[in-house]
């Protein structure tokens, strides 16, 4: 017996058809949908509890993201040849969905989520992660699960001057332009992606376009939640015990104290979270004893709201933030290079209280990063890591594997930096940045994109323009309409406003963004006007990096391995290798060098390093060898191999010997060839004939050498 679905599809404006089934799989989770577009399917579903845990004051959701091998019929990797611990992608994946839905939950539920989107089917050419939001909030949808949704996610690319929606994987490799998206029917609630130092106004438009193929996306999922009577009751829920006295006294005692600790303009931040704790403390301690303990964990909750309300009015009111900036002032920088000897390049980047510790190191092809994945596979020869450690904001935290948000940092910062490499011959080398963060107080990710820039620099990479980021925010009063755009902004800023906006570039574009919207109908002029200010904050961090150093260096340094390119006709790479790399590791050895050699289209691609430039021209000139066709009429300076009683035969080429015939050694009789020649003597020999059935070469010494005359 089949059950029935409930379905809908629809259309984009290209002409794509994209259907959302619910009612047939995973049916006892709380929701759950299919969204299929061709022949990619995604299975998401989701599960809260009926009641939250104790003195959870959060939203505990989870967002996870994962890639059957069997949708696209593959085998998993490694030894158990099954799907392990997600890869990067996935989590950045999970990321996005995640920020794309937690703002929309309400603020007082607090049940623990969990959101499961599944790749079940791949398509061919088909990027499934434009789809994953799409998924997951059709399955909260359909749910019982308050939701103040629904919203969706589209990848738009800019291709030959046209936003195109969820382009495939062949149409991204084109795009000057890519970003992810993500908005309700009505807001933008989430920017990411990569640009080549494209405008502000390319970028805002590809933003637009976005939104309207999102709106369709929305629609559909209302008409959907409209044919499943599940969804039209959402669950009833009391996760949250107030005491609206208690509120009005934490308000009337505390607001101001905090509204004048704002105006102080402290630009230390332990001491800022000092004074706005003993205000609070001191207003737990004027509760009556037996009262403290009860009431306690309550007035954090609301002294929380009184703070953040004080701070925010005393930016939108006085324009002074918390560490006495004007808005539009960027923090203080110093950086240094080569702070690190040993390091093919290092770089120190501080901005306030902020500060990156940056390595570059330089490798060969065999340190490429190899990527295996369901749909996604390749390799990338630019790897960009970010550590945020407990010590950096003055924490106890454990140390250990890099977290989700350590990930997503990371290829933000990659993602900025990556269009500015050289590109093809002009870079053979692997590159690997390692950013530490020293010390954290707002803008981490954007203190790597700098420190990244001086330390390619400081290592000789030929990068085509530095570039710099920034973290921008924003504070608005819907009742009053203010609004207040904070350039660099502190973590505490980030935490209680309305919008983190990081932005990287050049001098001439954007090369990548990252954009979070915490607010209902933010109108375009202010998010144009936010990226105005960050373009201004931009050239004035570039113009503090050119106090350190303006271009990179004219050679890289002694420690630095060289690494120089060959390329060879496709037919003589066998030749190169020989026998089990039997030819190509006894070249290495005796040259000292690395050889790494790889297939592309008609020809073999040759990248050798070694630190000296001797071991790479004696490993050039044994490769030259070994390609080199032997020519009749050429002399060559050969090696015996072999003596035997009818001749000798000599090595004239890598590979390639001939047979120099007792009757060719001289012109005078000789009885042994052992007389003239012995096993590794140097020979000069001309080729005189090769032969047509069987290639073998005839080789002369006496060719080379006078007739004697007769007497």
């Amino acid at each position: 017996m089949s059950v029935k679905a409930i379905t809908k599809s629809f259309q984009m404006a290209d002409g794509t058809t994209i259907s959302i089934e619910t009612g047939r799989l995973a049916k006892q989770a709380d929701g759950s949908a299919v969204v299929k577009m061709g022949n990619t399917m995604l299975l998401a579903t989701v599960v809260a509890a009926q009641e939250a845990k104790e003195d959870v004051d959060f939203m505990p959701l989870s967002v996870d993201y994962k890639e059957k091998y069997a949708a696209t019929g593959k085998f998993p990797g490694g030894f158990f040849k099954r799907e392990g611990r997600p890869s990067e992608y996935e989590i950045l994946i999970s990321r996005l969905v995640d920020r794309a839905l937690r703002p929309l939950f309400p603020e007082d539920f607090h049940a623990e989520t969990q959101v499961i989107i599944q790749l079940i089917s791949g398509g061919d050419d088909v990027a499934p992660d434009a789809l994953a939001a799409l998924a997951a909030s059709s399955a909260l949808a359909v749910s019982d699960i308050p939701f103040h949704g629904p919203i969706s996610e589209v990848r738009v690319a800019l291709i030959d001057g046209e936003y195109v929606i969820n382009p495939t994987i062949s149409q991204m490799e084109k795009a000057e332009l890519e970003l992810m998206v993500a908005a309700s029917e009505d807001n933008i609630m989430m920017v990411e992606g990569e640009l080549k130092e494209v405008s502000e106004k390319v970028m805002l438009d590809a933003i637009k376009a976005a939104h309207e193929a999102i709106k369709i996306q929305c629609l559909a999922q209302n008409e959907l939640a409209a044919m499943v009577e599940k969804a039209k009751t959402k669950r009833e829920y009391c996760h949250e015990t107030n005491d609206d006295e208690l509120k009005n006294q934490v308000k009337e005692a505390t607001y101001q104290k905090c509204y004048e600790i704002a105006l102080q303009g402290n630009p230390d931040k332990h001491a800022r979270s000092d004074a706005f704790k003993a205000v609070r403390d001191e207003f737990i301690e004027s509760l009556p004893e037996e009262e403290q303990e009860e009431k306690t964990l309550m007035v954090k909750r609301y002294f929380h709201d009184v703070e953040k309300e004080a701070v925010r009015q005393a930016v939108l009111n006085e324009k002074k933030r918390l560490d006495g900036r004007q808005l539009n002032e960027i923090r203080p920088i110093w950086c240094e290079v080569d702070y690190l000897p040993s390091a093919h390049g290092s770089a120190i980047f501080t901005r306030g209280e902020t500060q990156a510790l940056v390595s570059c190191t330089l490798g060969n092809k065999m340190d490429e990063q190899t990527i295996d994945g369901a749909v996604f596979e390749g390799s990338s020869k630019f790897i960009l890591h970010y550590n945020f450690p407990g010590f950096s904001t003055g924490e106890v935290r454990r140390f250990g594997s890099p977290g989700r948000r350590e990930i997503g940092h990371g290829n933000l910062a990659m993602r900025a930096l990556k269009h500015v490499l050289p590109e093809g011959d002009d870079n053979p080398y692997t590159i690997r940045i390692v950013s530490d963060i020293l010390e954290s107080n707002g803008s981490s990710s954007m203190a790597t994109v700098c420190g990244g820039t001086l330390a390619l620099m400081d290592a000789g990479v030929k990068i085509k323009k530095p570039v710099a980021g920034i973290a921008m925010g924003l504070i608005t009063d819907s009742e009053t309409k203010k609004y207040a755009i904070l350039s660099d902004i502190l973590g505490d800023e980030d935490h209680l406003g309305d919008m983190d906006f990081k932005v990287t570039g050049t001098k001439d574009g954007i090369t990548a963004c990252q954009m979070d919207i915490k607010v209902d109908g933010l109108p375009y002029s202010v998010l144009e006007e936010a990226l105005e200010q960050a373009r201004q904050g931009r050239l004035h961090i570039l113009g503090e990096m050119a106090k350190t150093i303006t271009e990179p260096r004219s050679d890289y340094k002694d420690n630095v391995p060289r690494i120089e390119r060959m390329m060879i006709a496709k037919e003589f790479i066998g030749a190169v290798i020989g026998p089990g790399g039997k030819v190509i590791q006894e070249m290495q050895r005796e040259t000292n060098t690395t050889i790494v050699i790889e297939e592309v289209g008609n020809y073999g691609v040759i990248d050798i390093v070694s630190p000296d430039k001797a071991s790479i021209e004696a490993a050039k000139s044994r490769i030259r060898g070994i390609v080199a066709v032997p020519e009749v009429g050429e002399i060559y300076e050969g090696t015996v191999k072999s003596v035997v009683p009818f001749g000798a035969f000599v090595e004239i080429l890598p590979g390639k010997e001939g047979l120099l015939h007792i009757s060719e050694i001289d012109w005078k009789r000789i009885e042994k060839v052992e007389s003239v020649l012995h096993e590794g003597d140097k020979v000069k020999v001309k080729l005189i004939g090769i032969d047509e059935r069987n290639g073998k070469m005839k080789l002369s010494r006496k060719a080379l050498i006078k007739r004697p005359e007769r007497k």
